[in-house]
C-alpha cells in the first residue's frame, strides 16, 4: 500500500488509514504471537495471524478503539502504564520494551535492580583469557562482582572491601595507590550519581551513600556538587606496592545482559614500562597461588 506523509512520524495512506512508527511496531509484535500462547480460549478458524486487537486489548485493559487509534497512528502519547502493559502482554524483553519507550516519545524505564547481583559465568571465563590485561565486573554501586587473576592482583586483593566506591574513601591507602587520588574520587562520585538517577531506589547504592555521608567528609563535598557523569578516565595511575608505578589504559564497556553493571579492562601497549610491570605482578600473582 503506498503512503504520503502526513505529520511528523504519522504516515497517511491514499486511502485514508494512518500509521507510525509506533503503530507498525505494534501490530508486527501482535502478529507474532498466537492465542495458545497467552492461553487464550480459540474458537473457529481465525482470519488473523497472530493476535486480534481485540485480544491485545483486552489483556492490556484498554478499549478497543483505543488500541486501534495506537495502532494507526491517531494516538501517539500512550501513558507509561499502558505501555509497560502492551509489553507484558506482547512479551517484550528488556531491548523490547526500551524501544516500545523510544517509538512513543518517552524515556525508557529503568529497569528493577536485582536484588543480587552476579557476573554472569561466560563473562567470567572471557576475562580469565585475557592473561595481560586486567579485567574486572562492576555494580551498580561498584561492588566488584568479578575479576581476573590479574586484576585481583592489581587491587591487592581487595582487602579492606570489594567496593571500590568505599576503598576510594574509606582505605587510607587509596590516596597512595591513586596518586591522582582526586580525580579517581570525583570520576567515581559522578558515576555513582548516574547509576543512582538510571537505578533510583537500588538498595545497594542507597547503602553506600548513607554510610560515606557519615563516614566521609570529601565524598560529602562531592556528591553535593551533583555532578553525573560515566566514566572518563581514557587512563589510570597506580603506584602499586609490588611492582610500582602503572600507567594503565582504561575500557569499559556495559554488560548487556545485564543492565548497570560494567566490564572494565586495563591495558598496557606491549614493550611499555607498563605492560612489563604487569607481567611481573601476574608472575608474582601466580608463585603466590602455587605456593
Amino acid at each position: 500500500m503506498r503512503h504520503t506523509l502526513d505529520t511528523p512520524g504519522v504516515r497517511r495512506t491514499f486511502e485514508g488509514m494512518t500509521s507510525s512508527p509506533l503503530g507498525d511496531y505494534l501490530r508486527g509484535r501482535r502478529a507474532q504471537l498466537t492465542p495458545e500462547a497467552l492461553g487464550l480460549p480459540v474458537y473457529g478458524r481465525r482470519r488473523v495471524v497472530g493476535l486480534r486487537r481485540e485480544e491485545v486489548a483486552m489483556l492490556t485493559g484498554v478499549s478497543v478503539d483505543y488500541y486501534v487509534r495506537l495502532e494507526q497512528g491517531r494516538e501517539v502519547s500512550p501513558s507509561p502504564q499502558v505501555l509497560d502493559s502492551l509489553g507484558e502482554v506482547l512479551r517484550l524483553d528488556h531491548d523490547g520494551r526500551q524501544h516500545l519507550y523510544r517509538l512513543a516519545g518517552l524515556s525508557p524505564r529503568p529497569e528493577p535492580p536485582a536484588p543480587v547481583e552476579e557476573a554472569d559465568a561466560s563473562l567470567l571465563e572471557l576475562m580469565l583469557s585475557w592473561r595481560d590485561s586486567p579485567a574486572i565486573v562492576l555494580g551498580r554501586a561498584f561492588d566488584v562482582l568479578a575479576s581476573n587473576p590479574l586484576g585481583e592482583a592489581l587491587f591487592g586483593g581487595f582487602q579492606f572491601s570489594r567496593n571500590l566506591t568505599r576503598s576510594t574513601f574509606l582505605d587510607p591507602r587509596a590516596r597512595t595507590f591513586y596518586p591522582d587520588w582526586h580525580l579517581v574520587a570525583e570520576n567515581t562520585v559522578a558515576g555513582l550519581r548516574l547509576a543512582d538517577g538510571l537505578t533510583p531506589g537500588s538498595p545497594a547504592i542507597r547503602e553506600v551513600v548513607d554510610e560515606l555521608r557519615v563516614k566521609s567528609p570529601d565524598f560529602v563535598t562531592m556528591w553535593e556538587q551533583n555532578d553525573a557523569r560515566g566514566k572518563r578516565l581514557t587512563t589510570k595511575r597506580f603506584l602499586h606496592p609490588e611492582v610500582g608505578h602503572l600507567e594503565l589504559r582504561v575500557h569499559v564497556f556495559d554488560v548487556r545482559g545485564a543492565p548497570g553493571q560494567e566490564l572494565v579492562v586495563y591495558h598496557a601497549p606491549p614493550g611499555s614500562p607498563a605492560a612489563q610491570a604487569l607481567s611481573l605482578l601476574g608472575t608474582l600473582a601466580a608463585t603466590r597461588t602455587i605456593g
